[in-house]
């Protein structure tokens, strides 16, 4: 599957931000705790023309990180599109072509001025689109370790990712299996 850059920068995004719910394995408290984790977040992921940051902001973003939440609990194409139609037109979306900071051309999918929480509803909205459009929904996962749970885009090739990171939860589960194996065959 072709995902271009700014695509993959939205679905990193979104994903980030779903997951700041629900902060590394077994869960954990909210890591968008206040304007200052806002701006953290903002920086992680170089979105440009965000201002001054305030609870309102962070009330909004976190109103959308939930429907980002509910995307990837969609069990039905339809529902999922219906979630995504709604996002999107919500934000007020405008699809516009720009080069700003040594990007090449690019579109952005929110409007001038937007509000941050109507920028991520827009981009990462119709990047979730762009997955529902190339057939691709299954893609939106969440981890398969029993104590994990979050949220990841499988862009692997035969689309077989079952875990957030491999290096973690894959590895973790691994281990645990292998001392299991192990232990059953010393008896």
């Amino acid at each position: 599957m072709l995902i271009n850059h700014d695509t993959r920068c939205a679905l990193d995004a979104v994903v980030d931000l779903v997951n700041t719910a629900t902060a590394g394995p077994g869960g954990g408290p909210d890591t968008l705790a206040d304007a200052a984790a806002l701006r953290q977040f903002v920086e992680r992921h170089d979105i440009s023309g965000v201002g001054a940051l305030g609870e309102r902001d962070l009330v909004a973003v976190r109103a959308v990180r939930d429907r980002f939440a509910r995307a990837f609990a969609a069990g039905e194409t339809a529902a999922l599109a219906e979630l995504l139609n709604a996002m999107v037109a919500e934000a007020g979306t405008t699809p516009r072509l720009t080069d700003h900071d040594g990007y090449d051309w690019h579109v952005h999918y929110f409007a001038p001025g937007a509000s941050l929480a109507e920028h991520l509803a827009a981009d990462g909205g119709m990047a979730l689109a762009f997955l529902v459009v190339a057939g691709e929904r299954e893609r939106l996962r969440r981890c398969e370790a029993p104590d994990c749970g979050r949220a990841f885009v499988d862009l692997s090739r035969n689309r077989s990712r079952r875990y957030c990171d491999g290096r973690t939860c894959g590895n973790r589960l691994h281990v645990a299996a292998y001392r299991a194996r192990r232990k059953e065959a010393t008896g």
